[in-house]
């Protein structure tokens, strides 16, 4: 069937070239379709894994708009991808996917977003709620002491800059070496925790003064730390594998990424990037690499440019930033711990089960019209998904396919998945990040009071630590889409399946 809708005709950011009508082919109960036919700029379809609840809200914003846009990329390959948590986004809608040729194709920082590596990592232990629900509000306590949070918030180890090139080079592993965590620690993250060919060089005095006095802190936002318990089990296997045992096991989850220091190396590289191009009309054109734009915020440059190589370059410098901070937040978690619970808990006891990074963009191989290629694969809001005896992840979990962790809201569960084949046939190894928001910042604080979601909040048994009532109203947990549709969806497509739920005991909030 065809589902037509005339979206409101609404320019956000004053230079983006706006159809009258989007044309949507309902494909199947999860997927829809933008025909590359409907609009000239598009070179491929944009494919959009949603159900019909779902799409009611995607239709409120212009987010396919943007779907549009990334299709017009040059070098895109197969599809311009949107997952169910879509929302409007820069240049990229959060929750958009792209894959260009590694020869003829670009790269664009509105492909990864200012939050380069916001990841989320999800930390096992051997505790069951009954272990700890006496100590719940002590345990939030002490990580709000512990880790610090909040708007512009600094981090507890004071380094130089010579130390912050070795973050930016090593990653996880600098932390690691450095007293923060375990060897086997490394097995467990996305990469190791290090991408290699991150060039400091290319990091501005101004990226590197802003990264140096928040490594180890947790930021704002939604950026979260959050205690939960298994709620549900879905795939005994799957869980088994991953360390998940029993209901009520408690878990921990911890959702930040390459803070200040991320957001300034993606804007040096914007206005690198953006020196070659001038406007036309409704475009932006590059004449030295001619490629034309429908929106500015899709800047980009070829791969085998200097511009591209040195923003890949740079990328890689805030990805291991990221996983360094997040490594030096689960030290101070297993401190928080043994704080608070003493004799009853081993710090080794705490392992990471996995941590995977949704904003990033990595050179990876995939089957395309039966040949095996080298492709640059965009993910802004997009979490990796790849399926079993991939050597890309964890020998251990090659048997069922790769941890997918996708955060909910404050007031509900969150979600182990586990990699599929089909993501890696249909979506370069791709599905969702998170419940994806419906409201704005600035809506949400008109909307909610701080202080009666926290209340609220407390009523259903989940303690909130946030550093100030304003972001707990940002945060409420109707500013977000219902998390169980957008992993009805990933699992009803296939692109990632349903392990466990964890449901949230107390929230930390920056």
């Amino acid at each position: 069937m065809t589902y037509l809708d005339f979206l409101p005709k609404i320019n956000q950011n004053g230079d983006i070239f706006m159809a009258d009508k989007i044309n949507l082919d309902r494909i199947d109960d999860y997927k829809y379709r933008i025909s590359h036919e409907e609009n000239e700029n598009m070179k491929v379809d944009g494919l959009i894994f949603s159900n019909e609840v779902l799409m009611n809200t995607i239709l409120k914003d212009n987010s396919l708009q943007q779907v549009i846009n990334v299709a017009s990329l040059p070098g895109i390959v197969r599809n311009s991808l949107a997952m169910p948590d879509i929302h409007w986004g820069y240049g990229f809608p959060i929750g958009g996917v792209a894959a260009t040729d590694i020869e003829e194709g670009v790269i664009s920082p509105g492909g990864v977003g200012y939050d380069i590596n916001c990841g989320v990592r999800l930390l096992k232990t051997s505790l069951k709620y009954e272990d700890i629900h006496g100590n719940i509000k002590s345990l939030a306590d002490a990580l709000y002491r512990n880790v610090p949070s909040g708007l512009g918030s600094k981090g507890k180890v004071k380094i130089n800059e010579k130390k912050l090139d070795e973050v930016l080079e090593y990653g996880a592993r600098w932390t690691v070496e450095n007293g923060y965590g375990y060897d086997d620690d490394l097995n467990r993250i996305e990469e190791s925790g290090c991408m290699e060919g991150a060039n400091t060089e290319l990091i501005s005095t101004k990226a590197k003064k802003r990264g140096m006095p928040q490594l180890g802190s947790l930021g704002a936002g939604n950026h979260f730390l959050e205690i939960q318990k298994v709620g549900d089990i879905m795939d005994i296997d799957g869980a088994k594998n991953y360390g998940i045992n029993e209901l009520d096991q408690i878990v921990v989850m911890i959702h930040t990424g390459s803070r200040g220091c991320g957001y300034q190396i993606c804007q040096d590289q914007i206005n690198s990037m953006s020196k070659s191009y001038r406007r036309d009309g409704n475009y932006f054109v590059s004449d030295e690499y001619n490629i034309r734009l429908p929106d500015r915020q899709l800047v980009c440059s070829p791969i085998q440019s200097q511009n591209g190589q040195n923003y890949f370059s740079a990328m890689k410098c805030a990805a291991n930033y990221a996983w360094a901070n997040r490594q030096m937040i689960t030290h101070w978690v297993r401190e928080s711990f043994f704080e608070v619970l003493k004799d009853n808990f081993d710090l080794e006891s705490m392992q990471i089960i996995y941590d995977v990074t949704h904003n990033i963009a990595k050179m990876e191989r995939y089957d395309v019209d039966g040949e095996r290629r080298y492709l640059m694969v965009h993910r802004k809001g997009a979490t990796r998904s790849l399926g079993k005896n991939n050597p890309h992840i964890p020998k251990k979990y090659r048997q069922q396919g790769q941890p997918v962790i996708i955060p909910g809201d404050m007031g509900n569960g969150s979600y182990l998945l586990k990699g599929t084949d089909e993501a890696e046939r249909t979506t370069f190894g791709s599905t969702c990040h998170g419940a994806g928001r419906i409201s704005s910042r600035s809506a949400a604080r008109k909307a909610f009071k701080g202080e009666k979601v926290i209340e609220d909040l407390g009523e259903k048994g989940i303690y909130v630590k946030a550093h100030s009532a304003k972001v707990a109203a940002e945060e409420a947990p109707q500013v977000y889409k219902d998390i169980e549709e957008v992993v009805n969806v990933t699992h009803g497509a296939g692109i990632s399946l349903k392990v466990c739920r964890m449901d949230p005991l107390a929230v930390i909030k920056g």
